[in-house]
């Protein structure tokens, strides 16, 4: 198992430089789908993290019913209301027809709520024929579509209760114990695991990403969908699955240190998105 501790160094050598005669949709296009009745505030804030990447274009679709408070959060993002307030067969075609070719990634989940399984794993799978990635976080994460998206095509971001809800097992507390079981979890059913927790653990199967970078005020709701976004953002950016989600666990905890530093233990989902920005710079080059 070749263990890697996600560093500033190691972030540095995998965000791509931008070119300098860059026009739009060169840098990462993407869509965040989720929300419901209750959780308008989780696909916005995934949506705006990954906007804050550096993209050129991030849609996020919700339930009609949440569109217009949506869309009053931010003027930055395309707000697309679909008719169904659960992620139906209909909702998921009708999606696919509207968004553009070319889509980089579609993250899933955010506020999404409860879903019918095997709705579930038919949207994934018309969502991973329209884009180059998936990213899969909170209540799409389901048994059922694991057997639907494979090939490392997908991401999914657990914390340790959904890990057991995906893969039917609970994780072990011990680190070296915990980092085995995702690796092997990820090596049977062909996707890439991000495990959060105190240390955060990534795995392709192969390589197994430690991060110990950010805050105990990260504990606040909202931190997660801004982890999803990140991820969406950077895999959108052209960083393969793997190496974005490790980007992401760093770059979302050094926006949470930083958010910390100017708020203290009383910071919210919010400030750590306005302070991605500042954790990315340091890696901003032009070609």
């Amino acid at each position: 198992m070749v263990e890697i501790q996600i560093d500033a160094e190691y972030v540095a050598a995998r965000i791509p430089a931008r070119k300098r005669d860059s026009h739009k949709g060169m840098n990462g296009v993407a869509c965040v789908v989720g929300g419901g009745r209750i959780y308008h505030g989780a696909p916005y804030l995934a949506a705006m993290g990954a906007l804050r990447t550096g993209l050129d274009i991030v849609y996020v679709a919700v339930p009609a019913v949440i569109s217009t408070a949506v869309r009053a959060l931010s003027p930055d993002l395309i707000v697309i209301p679909m008719p169904d307030s659960k992620l139906t067969r209909g909702n998921a075609n009708k999606l696919v027809g509207w968004l553009p070719a070319g889509l980089d990634c579609i993250g899933v989940g955010p506020g999404l709520g409860p879903q019918n399984p095997d709705e579930l794993a038919y949207a994934l799978t018309r969502f991973s024929a329209k884009a180059k990635g998936l990213v899969v976080d909170a209540d799409a994460l389901r048994p059922s579509i694991l057997t639907v998206v494979t090939n490392q095509k997908m991401v999914v971001t657990p914390h340790t209760g959904e890990f057991e809800r995906l893969f039917g097992e609970k994780l072990a507390t011990g680190m070296d114990e915990r980092a085995a079981m995702i690796k092997k979890a990820a090596k049977d059913k062909n996707v890439i695991v991000l495990v959060k927790g105190p240390t955060d653990v990534v795995s392709d199967g192969e390589n197994v990403g430690l991060n110990t970078t950010h805050s105990p005020a990260m504990t606040v709701g909202g931190t997660g969908d801004v982890l999803t976004g990140i991820t969406t953002g950077l895999i959108s950016k052209g960083i393969p699955g793997f190496e974005a989600a490790c980007c992401a666990l760093f770059i979302n905890g050094s926006a949470g240190v930083e958010a910390a530093r100017v708020h203290g233990l009383h910071i919210t989902a919010s400030d750590v998105v306005e302070r991605i920005s500042t954790a990315m710079r340091p890696f901003d080059r032009l070609e």
